[in-house]
């Protein structure tokens, strides 16, 4: 069975494009709308993506490296793509952090990144990142990890319109448990942020970000956004049905005479 397929059934490609490129065996970058993924020998080694945190955030903000540290990597290795190894090498990084953060910013941005409807794709052959290598992931695996979080956001709580909507928290019922994560999450959740921003803020992949806001819309901890009714629309009849026609009297002069002539 390939990967692709499950339970005897073939699944539907999430990106055809992607899946050639792996099985050629590519290097370069697939450009989509929302996000790239960097491709070598058809291997995904980076993905990035407007949509969600870079390993910059995630390593800073989220995690223990210094803003300063990451600054002077990029500026004395990013020209030689190697501001992994530097990081390393430097002491400013354990190899074993590194490895973690970058793999969820891939699996992070690859999931925006193959999003539906987010336009065509193109591929740029031969393009690499600065980032340097780090650790690689099979294609296969990422449209399986895509596929699976997709099914997980609507399992949790089926509202997409969450995900881009401004999160408002709700008080806690009575006696209602919340986790030291998601008092970190609401205690920053002003109304007007949305989980993209939170994500942001905390230093968060921002598909683990959207699923906790799910959790919490699921548990009346977060307002639950409902797609506005909007009011029936009255479309105007032609005036060929609403107006009283008046009768043709040529035609029924016409008939007349007819049926006068046969008898």
């Amino acid at each position: 069975m390939t990967p692709a397929q499950a339970g005897g059934l073939t699944a539907v490609a999430i990106s055809p494009l992607l899946t050639r490129l792996a099985a050629e065996r590519a290097t370069g970058a697939l450009l989509r709308d929302r996000g790239t993924l960097f491709l070598e020998d058809g291997r995904i080694v980076h993905a990035e993506s407007p949509a969600t945190p870079g390993l910059d955030v995630l390593l800073t903000t989220g995690g223990g490296l210094a803003p300063e540290r990451w600054r002077e990597a990029v500026d004395r290795a990013g020209a030689r793509r190697q501001v992994a190894r530097f990081l390393v090498d430097s002491g400013g990084l354990a190899g074993g952090e590194l490895e973690i953060c970058h793999l969820a910013a891939i699996f992070d941005a690859a999931f925006f990144a193959l999003s539906p409807g987010t336009g065509p794709s193109r591929f740029r052959r031969g393009a690499t990142h600065w980032i340097g290598s780090v650790r690689s992931v099979p294609a296969a695996a990422v449209e399986r990890e895509t596929r699976r979080r997709r099914e997980l956001l609507d399992a949790v709580w089926p509202y997409p319109l969450l995900d881009t909507s401004p999160v408002i928290p709700r008080a806690a019922a009575p006696g209602q448990t919340v986790t030291a994560r998601q008092r970190t999450l609401l205690a920053r959740a002003d109304g007007v942020r949305t989980p993209a921003d939170l994500a942001w803020v905390l230093g968060r992949p921002a598909f683990h970000t959207l699923l906790d806001v799910r959790r919490l819309a699921a548990a009346g901890l977060v307002e639950t956004p409902h797609a506005p009714v909007l009011a029936p629309v009255e479309t105007p009849l032609p005036d060929w049905i609403t107006q009283t026609q008046s009768p043709d009297v040529a035609l029924l002069r016409r008939l007349r005479d007819a049926l006068e002539a046969s008898l």
